[in-house]
């Protein structure tokens, strides 16, 4: 038995005697998480933590897929007060996780060397706003800041002009700012441009750097072939008159080019006398009039020592930088940071690519960098994720060695935890058909803002013969239950007939508990998600959202973006 499996033990004895212990889980899980989130769990959601907390179920996972249909239908057919009473009644250890959240988060290791403080740096390219991927890294720095003391460096590495979007300037930090880290200084490397070419000039005099001419091709093909280019052996005062040229405008870009001297026989040809500096003559940089500036590796190995970073976070990507950095620290004297490589993290289901985001902003394919298909913390805040959801999702995360993919689930729980307790309840029909009741009188109707906090309020809905109810509803089944109203039975494509009162009939009957809307109370609703828009109408009360994140009833959560001329427009997050 796995003794994280919170929802009652399972036996490892097999057969149909664990029958009644296998249903019991399932309905433990499925009638907590009703309670908590105010909807059902899909079908394969149970299945799958069932199947992950007890793998040795894995052989009944057929049997547990026949369960689960007939569980979830006998958890539907409850009031949103009968769920937290049969909790409280059934399973009493439970009903208090329902009031709290996951405080948790997986230790991050400590780091050597850190006892007195650290000073860590989050480094990004403005190319573009900051996307998912580029959280791991700066919000990990943040934590050890945080946990050891010291300062915070946002580096602004803007030296290649042709990676520079001027924009990115304010988005980035804008981007930061939405994560709430706690940056100590900000430093724009091409604030910095005549630092680097001191010490490119000292490199020089050091013997560690040498100026090449030879055409890009050529020498690649001498590095291969592990052989020194013609430049390589040139005395300092020869390479000293070239730098001096690169400065003066004597050569033109792709023409020359720094180069620092590492082994010809490192099994890494990318290592083997890579580039310090080139000339960039376009486009012009929006900052600085220059035409000369330092590659990555040399601004880097520089700056963090002038900036004094003790710790360096970064991905296994950055091993071969690491090597690189290495030989110009060891050319000045300088003690280097400490490295921490972490594993790749693959992210699935949204474009991360900068160039593919401004290609299709560009073409009109997304609306903007906010548009919720894509991967930016941008897109992510309008669905309604909190911040404090990523940078406790990143810290699950940590700074393993190992390849990861992304989890959204891992996301969208951390999120929910959030935004649950906060979390307004309305019904939202999408694609609705209207139905005439027959048989049924007058009612008003005041289903809870919040099934587990029965002391926020109610909404009131008043029922007058005609109903809009989602079309998808009608398919397959004649017998259903308006939510907190009355059961009704289809009588043809735009009637139904009253069909009682009574819930213990409708779950005798395991009919569908639906959402609806009366005709007369209600407002035009559009509901984007990653997969496309939904048409349809909601309660007239969520206008009054604005900018809050709600639950939609049986769809999920939502960030409530705009509300104007009688219309509501919200962006989906997560169910």
């Amino acid at each position: 038995m796995t003794s994280s499996w919170r929802w009652g033990s399972f036996s490892s004895r097999g057969g149909t005697d664990t029958s009644h212990e296998l249903h019991d889980i399932l309905y433990q899980y499925a009638l907590q998480n009703a309670v908590k989130y105010g909807d059902l769990p899909h079908k394969g959601t149970v299945i799958a933590k069932v199947i992950g907390i007890h793998p040795e179920l894995r052989p009944r996972a057929r049997e547990i897929a026949d369960l689960v249909g007939p569980i979830l239908a006998e958890v539907a057919s409850l009031s949103a007060e009968e769920r937290v009473s049969r909790l409280q009644e059934r399973y009493p250890e439970l009903v208090e996780e329902l009031h709290t959240t996951r405080e948790h988060t997986r230790d991050l290791p400590p780091l050597p060397s850190a006892e007195r403080g650290v000073v860590m740096r989050f480094a990004p390219n403005p190319s573009g706003p900051l996307h998912i991927g580029h959280a791991r890294a700066a919000v990990l720095n943040d934590a050890y800041v945080r946990r050891y003391g010291g300062r915070y460096i946002l580096r602004i590495e803007d030296t290649d002009p042709k990676r520079v979007d001027p924009e990115a300037y304010t988005t980035v930090r804008e981007d930061l700012e939405w994560l709430g880290l706690d940056i100590h200084e900000v430093v724009f490397q091409s604030d910095r441009l005549d630092i680097y070419y001191r010490a490119g000039e000292d490199l020089i005099n050091r013997g560690g750097a040498y100026v090449c001419t030879c055409e890009s091709e050529r020498f690649r093909e001498l590095k291969l072939a592990r052989k020194a280019c013609p430049c390589r052996p040139l005395s300092i005062e020869d390479n000293l008159e070239r730098w001096h040229g690169m400065l003066e405008g004597s050569y033109v870009e792709g023409e020359v080019s720094v180069r620092v001297k590492t082994d010809l026989d490192d099994p890494d040809p990318a290592i083997r006398d890579f580039p310090a500096f080139r000339i960039v003559a376009s486009p012009p940089h929006p900052r600085v009039d220059a035409a000369v500036f330092p590659l990555m590796n040399f601004s880097v190995a520089v700056d963090d020592h002038l900036l004094g970073v003790t710790h360096v976070i970064r991905g296994k990507d950055h091993i071969a930088n690491t090597e690189r950095q290495k030989y110009i620290f060891e050319y000045f004297g300088w003690p280097m940071p400490v490295y921490r490589h972490y594993g790749r993290m693959s992210i699935e289901g949204v474009v991360l690519s900068t160039s593919q985001m401004r290609a299709g902003i560009r073409e009109g394919t997304y609306t903007g960098w906010d548009d919720i298909r894509l991967g930016t913390l941008r897109a992510i805040a309008r669905r309604g994720i909190k911040p404090e959801a990523v940078k406790k999702a990143m810290l699950d995360i940590g700074i393993g060695e190992t390849d990861i993919s992304f989890s959204w689930d891992n996301l969208y729980a951390r999120n929910r935890d959030l935004v649950d307790r906060i979390a307004n309840r309305y019904f939202f029909v999408s694609d609705p058909v209207r139905l005439v009741v027959k048989g049924a009188a007058s009612k008003v109707s005041h289903p809870l803002l919040h099934p587990s906090n029965p002391g926020r309020g109610t909404r009131t809905l008043h029922f007058e013969q005609t109903v809009d109810v989602p079309r998808v509803e009608l398919t397959g089944t004649s017998f259903l239950r308006l939510k907190d109203l009355f059961n009704i039975r289809i009588a043809g494509p735009n009637e139904a007939e009253h069909a009682g009162d009574s819930l213990n009939e409708a779950r005798a009957q395991r009919a569908p508990i639906i959402q609806w809307l009366p005709a007369g109370e209600q407002l035009p609703c559009i509901l984007h998600t990653q997969e496309g828009d939904l048409l349809g109408v909601c309660e007239p009360a969520v206008a009054g959202e604005l900018e809050n994140v709600v639950q939609f009833e049986r769809v999920g959560f939502a960030r409530i973006d705009r509300s104007s001329d009688g219309r509501i427009e919200a962006y989906f997050a997560h169910r």
